[in-house]
């Protein structure tokens, strides 16, 4: 069973903008931030590839 268009015309005839300022999703969401995450903004990369463990090396 195929449901037709009442108005005749099918996804193949409609035209779609693909253009490059068409944004579906933003890149990133609020809540994929430090600040959405309740954290401080301070980075400790630092810190933390000084703290790897040894069997890291």
């Amino acid at each position: 069973m195929t449901i037709q268009d009442p108005g005749g015309r099918g996804d193949e005839d409609r035209t779609v903008d693909l253009s490059d300022d068409f944004v579906v999703l933003p890149e990133q969401t609020a809540d994929d931030t430090d600040q959405g995450w309740g954290e401080q903004g301070g980075r400790n990369d630092d810190w933390l590839l000084a703290e790897r463990p040894p069997h890291w090396d």
